[in-house]
């Protein structure tokens, strides 16, 4: 929850959050200050205890943080008054606009492509593919959202609709992804990470669904003939990169091998589209969701260095507009903080984000060179 800075205490307040504490810490030492309560704690199993009472203490408009100090722990509690959203946020008909601005371009998009294609190979009627392209592409980045939402709720997080940005359609992609708001608090690493990754993992689901029905309803063409297309210049050569999973699908329906040029369908677009929005989510960057999970892991100081590699990655893929992005952003945010920075994360979750790495590579838009020799 987003919130301004603190305000003095008033006393009747402070005996209500003290007697809270003590009813459920093993106190050892407390100080009050005019803006502060801190309280050292004695307790050795204190993770769903601190957890219990932040979820308590925001009711009261209250939050609470725990830090460590030579394995001593203390929690500091300060009143805070809570932060207004921007006013077009708040509003419900914002990421409605949003989103029906998002179909339209989408829409416009898959039209076009579908025409373009059409004057090479007939794939279908304009209208009808534009519809599935769009169902694609939003089924992928409206799951990868959805994922957030469940996860966050079964944390008791509230969160607001997600909002669509739209994207520039025809001259490039019509939509650049979503992002949804929290509205509560992150009190630990675990909550953190498990809201990180449900939306990816949910979008990929999709995404590789799409991909296959792409691979299976791509038209492909003999090599003489692409050729002279490439040579009036009615066929061009896609270098935008291509991730391994969408290789495979291809590779599935006996399309990777030499001999033909497959074509990119505006459904196969929309997987690639898909692909590249979940490889970047899962860079280890910023407050990325790939820098969430990365940040629980390695903590603060590594996870800013993990975000400088990130951006060497994107540039040696040629995305130097994507790291340029991520460099002023994460200078003014480097990171999210939970009020419980303490407790480790879970074994499972540090394998879970082993396979991240491996999904990550697996969708990143790599150049033809570096695909393995079974993949076109």
């Amino acid at each position: 929850m987003d919130k301004n800075s603190p305000y003095q205490m008033d006393e009747p307040s402070q005996d209500e959050v003290i007697s809270l504490v003590n009813s459920i810490f093993e106190v050892t030492d407390f100080t009050k200050s005019e803006f502060s309560l801190e309280f050292k704690i004695g307790d050795i199993e204190f993770k769903s205890k601190f957890e219990d009472l932040a979820r308590r203490l925001e009711g009261i408009s209250y939050v609470c943080k725990l830090e460590q100090d030579n394995n001593e722990r203390f929690i500091i509690i300060q009143k805070f008054t809570i932060k207004k959203h921007r006013k077009w946020l708040n509003t419900s008909w914002t990421p409605r606009i949003l989103f029906a601005i998002v179909i339209g371009f989408v829409m416009i998009d898959g039209y076009y492509r579908t025409s373009g294609t059409n004057s090479i190979i007939e794939i279908g009627d304009p209208l009808e593919m534009a519809a599935i392209y769009t169902l694609s592409l939003l089924g992928i980045l409206g799951t990868h959202e959805l994922g957030h939402i469940i996860a966050a709720k079964a944390h008791r997080l509230k969160t607001t609709w997600p909002y669509f940005i739209p994207g520039l359609p025809v001259i490039g992609i019509p939509t650049f992804g979503a992002f949804i708001q929290s509205r509560g608090l992150t009190i630990n690493r675990e909550i953190l990470f498990d809201v990180a990754i449900a939306g990816p993992i949910a979008g990929l689901v999709i995404a590789v669904i799409v991909s296959v029905y792409g691979a299976y309803t791509a038209p492909v063409l003999d090599e003489e003939f692409a050729a002279g297309l490439f040579e009036e210049s009615r066929l061009v050569e896609w270098e935008q990169g291509e991730p391994i999973l969408l290789s495979a699908s291809l590779a599935l329906f006996g399309k990777g091998s030499g001999g033909h040029e497959v074509i990119m369908t505006p459904v196969l677009f929309a997987a690639w589209i898909g692909f590249l929005i979940t490889f970047l989510n899962l860079l280890p960057a910023w407050q990325l969701d790939g820098g969430h999970m990365a940040r629980t892991l390695l903590g603060p100081k590594l996870h800013r260095y993990a975000t400088f590699g990130s951006m060497a990655v994107l540039v040696l893929l040629n995305y130097w507009l994507m790291a340029i992005l991520i460099l002023v952003m994460s200078q003014k945010n480097p990171s999210a903080t939970p009020l419980d920075d303490v407790s480790p994360l879970s074994t499972k979750r540090k394998i879970a984000y082993l396979g991240i790495i491996g999904l990550a590579f697996l969708c990143a838009p790599l150049p033809s060179s570096f695909l393995p020799s079974f993949l076109p």
